[in-house]
């Protein structure tokens, strides 16, 4: 555990805006412009593409590059169908949860700014409690307070508008960070504190690095998958979330034995590659980082798995940040993880040589 908190109070106000802003997957735009004017002074230039993955690179001339990664998209939905009282249906963008969305406040994003709604729900009283419905993607809707389709639309929504909850950044008991949308804007901003110390520390990599906030990971790794091409990194060790499996109704036999407060995760799986895992164990052994094991099998479901198999392979790893109430509007995660999480990456660089190998075969 860090003995000394690394993140500063400049560090926790950029946290703080960026966790707030909205940045649905296809609409990373606004973040990835506070990401970028934060990560300004920590790097010699910048790189983005068609879709908006931004990248910030120290060293750009250096033949061997380093990928350290996370994605800055959040889930949300868009305007499916309005009907002709005025209610609007939803279809998924990412793996938006239908169950937590009764009741919820909700922003749609037109061109003439923020509509303000609900996801509306019978009261109790007028449900039948004998056969008890529950909210599935086919029922639910949202209630922006107009009585016709016209007065919606003249509000300037309209079919593929997207919407995003309101909920913002907090603090519980003093170490817990709470909000929307840390998968994985967090990994965006740990991996922004990596240049940041690199740069006060006055650290000289021999290799070039890549600090690279994808777009569009929420459907399909699809940001990821379009950079590595642009890159063609060497190595890359992405960051993104798992589940803290202490909470009720999480079968550990199943999801595996992790807990927040307890250190980084660091993933055993197929696309990750066996010689730098074994260098980021190391270096969390050596540095007296607490961390955890956790098996992935097939795939790990994140970036990862786009950089590891592409450009005929790359030597890539998976460092998580353990959260409970994944992809729900109250995501929580401990901040001892998260400066953790920055000290491991951070570290584990440090031990990277120019032009270091990681074959399969030693």
């Amino acid at each position: 555990m860090t003995s000394k908190s690394i993140l500063k109070d400049t560090s926790l106000t950029f946290l703080e805006n960026y966790l707030n802003n909205a940045s649905p997957t296809g609409y990373e735009s606004e973040g990835q412009k506070l990401w970028m004017d934060y990560l300004k002074p920590y790097v010699d230039t910048f790189i983005t593409d068609t879709y908006g993955t931004a990248v910030g690179v120290i060293n750009p001339d250096a033949p061997y590059r380093v990928v350290i990664e996370g994605h800055s998209d959040e889930i949300s939905w868009y305007v499916n169908y309005i009907t002709d009282n005025g209610l609007i249906y939803v279809i998924r963008n990412g793996g938006s949860d239908h169950q937590i969305a009764p009741s919820k406040r909700v922003n749609i994003h037109t061109k003439n700014g923020i509509v303000k709604g609900v996801f509306g729900w019978p009261a109790i009283h007028t449900r039948n409690r004998g056969k008890e419905e529950t909210a599935t993607i086919h029922n639910i809707f949202i209630d922006c307070g107009c009585s016709t389709k016209e007065e919606v639309e003249a509000l300037g929504v309209h079919v593929g508008c997207v919407i995003t909850y309101p909920d913002e950044f907090m603090v519980l008991n003093k170490d817990k960070f709470v909000c929307r949308a840390i998968d994985n804007r967090m990994g965006g901003f740990m991996i922004a504190e990596v240049a940041r110390l690199l740069k006060e520390n006055n650290q000289k990599l021999p290799f070039g690095l890549y600090i690279v906030n994808s777009v569009q990971e929420e459907i399909g790794l699809r940001g990821a998958e379009m950079i590595t091409h642009t890159i063609k990194p060497n190595v890359a060790i992405v960051t993104d979330v798992c589940h803290d499996t202490t909470t009720p109704m999480i079968e550990k036999k199943i999801e595996g034995d992790l807990q927040m407060g307890k250190g980084p995760v660091i993933a055993y799986a197929p696309a990750v590659q066996n010689r730098l895992r074994d260098l980021i164990v190391t270096t969390a052994e050596e540095s007296n980082i607490p961390f955890q094991r956790h098996a992935t099998s097939r795939a790990t479901g994140t970036d990862t798995d786009a950089f590891a198999y592409s450009n005929g392979g790359v030597a890539s790893a998976l460092i998580s940040l353990p959260l409970r109430y994944m992809h729900t509007t109250v995501e929580m995660v401990h901040r001892d993880d998260v400066e953790n999480v920055i000290q491991l990456i951070y570290n584990s660089l440090l031990k990277i040589e120019n032009n270091e190998s990681f074959s399969y075969f030693k």
